[in-house]
């Protein structure tokens, strides 16, 4: 597989990059992207088989979730079957950004993106790069981090490359991030917020 190599520049001759990127995306190809933590191997998260294609690039076992990414809060309802006050309270202060909840999925949800649980993992990032990549999907991306399962969560996209060329569809090149740590995971779910595990 061909891997195309986009390099972000902040300014609108990115539309190009993200058009073609989020075309590779609703065919149904996984593409690499940056956010304010670590890159994500972004596909669709409502496509069975593109998720799956994740897995395979990564060779992470499919009992493993998913992270569900989104480019603007509204659009975490109709992934979720319902917001408790907690939910809303934690999104409400600290989204966009580093967190990721965990809430109750929506059918449309795949069980492959959720690894069959009756949960999912929902994030918004605050990387303007990763919002733009979403929007031009027009879809959730489903991402873990975009390395091969056991090595370091990449926070540049030379490293990126070393481990995906050939494996992804593309790379949107958005510099180093920010973070460089996997985002804080919060389970809502319970009457009482609390650390829970995700896989991102």
């Amino acid at each position: 597989m061909e891997t195309k190599y986009w390099k972000l520049t902040g300014t609108p001759a990115d539309a190009a990059a993200y058009a073609e990127a989020g075309a590779l995306v609703r065919a149904g190809e996984v593409v690499a992207f940056p956010t304010e933590t670590v890159y994500g191997l972004g596909a669709n998260a409502l496509n069975p088989d593109a998720v799956a294609k994740i897995f395979a690039a990564k060779g992470r076992p499919q009992d493993n979730p998913l992270i569900v990414h989104i480019a603007r809060k509204e659009d975490i309802k109709r992934l979720t079957t319902g917001l408790n006050a907690n939910a809303r309270k934690i999104m409400e202060h600290f989204m966009p950004g580093p967190l990721t909840i965990i809430v109750p999925k929506a059918e449309i949800i795949p069980d492959v993106t959720s690894a069959g649980l009756d949960t999912v993992g929902v994030r918004f990032p605050i990387n303007k790069y990763a919002q733009e990549f979403i929007l031009a999907c027009g879809c959730p991306i489903a991402a873990p981090s975009a390395n091969i399962s056991g090595r370091p969560s990449p926070t540049n996209a030379q490293d990126v490359l070393e481990d995906m060329q050939g494996k992804v569809a593309g790379i949107l090149d958005g510099g180093s991030c920010g973070v460089g740590l996997e985002s804080t995971v919060v389970d809502t779910t319970s009457p009482v917020p609390r650390p829970g595990a995700a896989g991102r």
